[in-house]
């Protein structure tokens, strides 16, 4: 009963249109899925995601599985992912593209997937971590592992809006730490977050854990930004 009147007043529906959703459990309609189209970032490694970190970190791949514009469909569902209480949104997500990359190679040796931490001040105000919604879905679909504690936040640092790339990198780049090197020590870790925009956040994240011995990284985010 209690359900029914749940349903009743808060019916689920797609977050892109507010029509009724694929199934009962999926955030999204078919027509919005098709509008949705995919990067396909993960079936090259020199894509332009990839681009955003030549000369600054070795990564093994970077992949984005939508492009991020304004006004769009995907901007909705982040909006709604972030500020609505819609974590089951990332977890579609995270599921729908870890069957895209679980077919290839360099995603399906991930041992460890890590999202790009929060500190805890926004992470309480909050309520989670939006990325972490994401990388429990990847996780879920590539058999691996998903730990909120081995990477931490331990800075709250002012807002990157308005800031140039070389200023953002220098406002993150101590913000960091890993927690538990014992945990990571020779993996191969995919670190997740929401939205590539200059990618300086997602360096720093990087550059700590390419510290720990024998670490290998590869990026994914739901979407990259034309602009930064």
């Amino acid at each position: 009963m209690l359900k029914f009147i749940k349903d009743l007043l808060y019916p689920n529906l797609c977050v892109g249109c507010n029509s009724q959703p694929r199934t009962p459990q999926s955030a999204f309609c078919l027509q919005c899925v098709y509008r949705m189209q995919p990067t396909n970032y993960h079936t090259f490694i020199e894509n332009p995601a990839m681009q955003r970190f030549w000369g600054r970190v070795n990564l093994m791949s970077v992949a984005t599985l939508f492009a991020f514009t304004q006004g769009g469909i995907v901007q909705e569902l982040i909006h709604q992912l972030k500020y609505k209480n819609r974590p089951d949104i990332g977890r579609e997500l995270g599921r729908w593209y870890g069957g895209m990359l679980r077919s290839y190679i360099i995603y399906a040796s991930i041992e460890h997937v890590l999202p790009v931490p929060l500190h805890p001040k926004k992470q309480f105000a909050r309520g989670y971590n939006q990325a972490t919604s994401f990388a429990e879905g990847l996780a879920e679909v590539l058999e691996t592992t998903c730990s909120e504690t081995d990477f931490i936040r331990i800075s709250d640092t002012e807002t990157q809006t308005k800031k140039s790339r070389a200023d953002r990198f220098e406002n993150v780049k101590s913000a960091f730490v890993v927690k538990n090197p014992e945990n990571l020590k020779g993996k191969h870790i995919l670190l997740v977050d929401d939205v590539l925009t200059t990618g300086a956040t997602l360096e720093a994240c990087a550059l700590q854990l390419l510290a720990v011995p024998d670490v290998k990284v590869s990026i994914v985010c739901i979407a990259m930004s034309s602009s930064y």
